[in-house]
């Protein structure tokens, strides 16, 4: 069974019904959780050659999304029962890379997360966090969707 469960915390109703199952998960198995968020970096053509300029602000604009992501994995984090034991982590850069780095890192047995269900064109164009981590992780991946998804 799923004793150690990745959860990962982006602040949509998506993903606090993923954290909902997660929760259900471990309570029966007396398992743990560990929710993740992931800051976005810097993109790379900002930085390449020819790209934007970083903006002279850069360290306090990141400091600031770091405090976001912070505090809505903290508010995650807050809605857990006392009974099981979580711990958060913050991490940055391409969400699908770090949720999967975390997972080898971490020895979790199953990642937990929502899915926005853009469809198959807007996935294609955008990416699909849900997509990437399902290709790469090496633990199974329980992707939820709201009931009646209209969003």
């Amino acid at each position: 069974m799923f004793r150690n469960v990745l959860v990962a915390i982006d602040g949509s109703p998506h993903a606090e019904r993923a954290l909902v199952e997660a929760v259900d998960l471990v309570r029966s198995n007396g398992g743990s959780l560990t929710l993740v968020a992931v800051t976005p970096g810097l993109a790379p053509w900002m930085i390449s050659p020819g790209g934007m300029a970083p903006p002279e602000n850069l360290g306090a604009l990141q400091a600031a999304m770091a405090r976001e992501f912070q505090e809505l994995v903290d508010q995650a984090a807050a809605t857990v029962p006392g009974e099981v034991p979580t711990e958060t982590v913050l991490l940055e850069g391409p969400p699908a890379k770090g949720i999967v780095s975390q997972v080898r890192k971490g020895g979790h047995d199953l990642i937990a997360m929502g899915s926005r269900g853009r469809g198959e064109i807007t996935s294609m164009v955008l990416g699909s966090t849900s997509h990437a981590v399902l290709h790469e992780s090496p633990v199974p991946v329980l992707v939820v969707h709201l009931p009646d998804d209209t969003e």
